[in-house]
């Protein structure tokens, strides 16, 4: 997913699973219960996830800019005459 995403993705989390807790509220009358246990499990996930993707978006740009450094760093090295 891409990172313009995540927040999104971290509301339906929160949002779907506080909608679920309300729904087994109303449903087997056990009002606020369900509804704070399912909000705290919405949150714990979608944070959970938001953070698993931001932590691999952060490894992929650092190896693309080791990437570049390393060539950078050889097409230099190859711009310099050979020692004689």
């Amino acid at each position: 997913m891409s990172m313009a995403g995540m927040g999104f993705e971290l509301a339906a989390a929160v949002a779907g699973f506080t909608f679920l807790g309300l729904w087994i509220d109303r449903r087997f009358g056990t009002e606020p219960r369900a509804l704070l246990i399912c909000a705290a499990i919405g949150v714990v996930g979608g944070l959970y996830n938001f953070v698993r993707t931001a932590r691999i978006a952060a490894e992929a740009a650092d190896r693309k800019a080791r990437a570049n450094a390393r060539a950078k760093a050889r097409a230099k090295g190859s711009e310099r005459p050979d020692p004689e």
